[in-house]
């Protein structure tokens, strides 16, 4: 634990120092404006510009055979250079019963966690309207309110998620976007390491005003099998602060899991 750790911390202090001066930035101040999905969103704009900010806060539900889901989250997005984005999120989850039955087990509630991340973009191409990012996201896991409050720890284990994302425009409207990588979870205390892989897929149709609406499809494969689940979106830009963001979940799957809706509100302030 002690490693994972040192680990993050040596790569949240040491992604600046990838970037390139500002000296050199400030010659190539091109900034591609590429839809961002508003389910897995963006650590911070493709081509950041230092100084940028962004608060995010949301709001979802999700169904289930024997329960349903309310999650939420609060998360702040900040450019300490060009072209380079860093976030942090603080998601909560709170389950409750739909089954008549006093014997199922359900999850409990909690937050989920903190995450920390950071995203450099690497190649910002105006003549092809293309953009390049890499960037590495690190999520401490939390037990349950239940379990803490019975004294088993507030740490529960460490998610660790590098990621690609490519994104490319087709004339003035139309955007597309690819956000993909692994994801592993480490539980000590359950002796459980898990890997997934994502691959999320998204085309945006923005209007003059900045309005979007678009799809987002999100693929997660691990060893319990595949999650696909397709994800209307809209977003509406009341402003160049604010903006509200609406999402649709639907599994290709219902076996697991039904449908989910979620609600972002954006703030540049």
């Amino acid at each position: 634990m002690k490693q994972i750790l040192f680990l993050t911390f040596c790569l949240v202090v040491s992604i600046p120092l990838w970037a390139q001066p500002d000296s050199i930035q400030s010659q190539l101040p091109v900034k591609i404006s590429h839809a961002e999905p508003l389910y897995v969103d963006l650590i911070r704009d493709l081509g950041a510009r230092k100084g940028e900010r962004e608060w995010n806060v949301g709001y979802g539900m999700e169904g289930h055979p024997d329960y349903a889901a309310s999650h939420a989250f609060v998360e702040f997005e900040f450019s300490p250079v060009n072209r380079l984005g860093l976030e942090v999120e603080v998601p909560f989850s709170f389950y409750t019963s739909t089954s008549h039955s006093t014997e199922q087990v359900i999850p409990r509630s909690r937050m989920e966690g903190i995450k920390l991340a950071s995203q450099y973009t690497f190649l910002v191409s105006p003549k092809n309207q293309l953009s390049m990012a890499a960037g590495y996201m690190h999520e401490f896991r939390m037990h349950s309110f239940y379990s803490i409050e019975r004294g088993r720890g507030m740490l529960k284990g460490n998610s660790l998620s590098p990621f690609l994302i490519i994104a490319k425009k087709f004339g003035n409207r139309v955007n597309t976007m690819i956000y993909t990588g692994p994801e592993w979870e480490i539980t000590p205390e359950e002796k459980k390491n898990e890997l997934f892989y994502q691959l999320n897929i998204s085309a945006h149709y923005v209007l003059a005003a900045g309005h979007f609406v678009g799809v987002e499809v999100n693929d997660e494969l691990g060893a319990a099998g595949k999650q696909l689940v397709v994800r209307p979106q809209v977003k509406l830009k009341f402003n160049k602060r604010f903006a509200l963001g609406l999402v649709t979940g639907i599994p290709v799957s219902f076996k697991e899991h039904g449908m989910s809706f979620m609600t972002r509100i954006i703030f540049e302030p």
